[in-house]
């Protein structure tokens, strides 16, 4: 279906012509009735892949309750979602929201709050240290820090407060930060970037400089988090623990927008009732899946599934280095493939390995992201590997 087809639909995204109508674990169904695998899982929001009948079980239960109280009054949903959440982060509260963009901005105004309240940053003078390549978003706030010209272009006037530094560099950090930095917010790997992984060291280098300048470290862990990586946070792989999670997409596995923010009472409890809030945010319905999710997460099964699948998949793409590929990386179930130009663009792979039944997605011109749900298995993740094979040939 194309975009003479959608004359409804305003044109901010440019998707491939295929029009879902099913899904089912790894796997998607078009109208046409042909299947293809789903190797984006709604970037990672379909950790738990389509339609996993314990999350189903869940919202479906809920469906016959109650969806939406707001947060005017209690709902018998929302605490044991939030205990559960706050226990399987390490950290003491939970302010659910809906979108990973609403997780970030929430982020942003708790830094801020903490760095006027807690530390003594002079009124209006606190500043956040971020990443070049960075991706949090697309609300005004948030592209006000991003350097994508595309995400950009003819939004501003944009939001200042945000000081911007080379990925992976702490040392570019440790100079960056002054008496009015509150907070250091970053993503363990760059996700929309390409799955930029940094090096060795860099996670553990950044808790070390925001705990010896009294600085928050903020994870965004909305597309890194809840399994993705063979961990249950991408921070986990250098065994840190931020001052602040940002999490989504999981978290609502794939049936309702569920976002989060956790951080300890220090933190998270600088906000006064009244200041914040969201007429959907920890609605009883999205609690519910939430809950869900975490009592997933909490066997440990899906980590460990990630990360033997990964190794499997990381194996499969070394193969093809040198064969259409340039290179590659990846971090348990989550890799960024960069096509050889000679072969075609990200676009153009990703156009050939639908026709072959894969679904993936492309970034920043040569690059193709493959993020499939943690339910799929080796032989599936052979097959699609295989296709790419023959999508690099042309």
């Amino acid at each position: 279906m194309t975009a003479a087809n959608e004359p409804h639909v305003a044109r901010n995204y440019a998707p491939l012509e295929i029009t879902i109508a099913s899904g089912d674990g790894a796997w998607v169904t078009d109208s046409d009735g042909k299947r293809y695998l789903d190797m984006l899982a709604g970037y990672s929001a379909l950790n738990f892949g389509h339609r996993h009948p314990d999350l189903i079980r869940a919202a479906t239960e809920q469906l016959g309750r109650v969806t939406l109280t707001s947060r005017a009054f209690r709902s018998d949903q929302l605490e044991p979602f939030a205990a559960a959440l706050a226990a399987l982060c390490g950290k003491d509260l939970v302010l659910p929201m809906n979108t990973g963009a609403e997780a970030v901005e929430t982020g942003i105004k708790v830094a801020r709050a903490w760095g006027y309240r807690s530390k003594g940053i002079p009124e209006n003078e606190a500043t956040i240290i971020v990443a070049d390549g960075n991706f949090h978003g697309r609300t005004t706030t948030i592209v006000s820090f991003s350097d994508d010209e595309v995400a950009r272009r003819d939004f501003g006037p944009f939001t200042p407060g945000f000081v911007s530094v080379p990925y992976g560099d702490a040392d570019a950090i440790a100079a960056a930060i002054d008496e009015n930095t509150a907070a250091v917010l970053i993503e363990p790997i760059q996700g929309e970037a390409g799955v930029i992984v940094p090096p060795e060291g860099f996670l553990r280098r950044v808790r070390e400089i925001t705990r010896e300048n009294n600085v928050l470290m903020i994870a965004d862990e909305i597309q890194s988090g809840l399994g993705r990586t063979g961990e249950t946070f991408a921070c986990d792989r250098e065994q840190v623990v931020p001052d602040m999670y940002l999490l989504g997409k999981a978290l609502g596995g794939g049936i309702v927008p569920v976002s989060a923010v956790a951080a300890d009472e220090n933190v998270l409890g600088v906000l006064r009732p009244g200041e914040h809030g969201s007429t959907f945010g920890g609605n009883p319905l999205a609690a519910a899946v939430g809950k869900a999710v975490v009592d997933l997460l909490a066997t440990g099964q899906w980590q460990e599934r990630a990360r033997q699948l990964g190794a499997h998949l990381d194996g499969l793409l070394d193969g093809l280095v040198g064969k259409g590929i340039t290179g590659y990386r990846s971090a348990g179930l989550w890799a960024g493939v960069d096509i050889d130009p000679s072969v075609g663009t990200g676009r153009e792979i990703t156009e050939r390995l639908m026709a072959r039944g894969v679904l993936a997605k492309d970034t920043h011109g040569q690059t193709v992201r493959f993020a499939p749900p943690l339910t799929i298995r080796g032989t599936e993740l052979d097959w699609a590997v295989e296709q790419l094979e023959v999508a690099l040939r042309g």
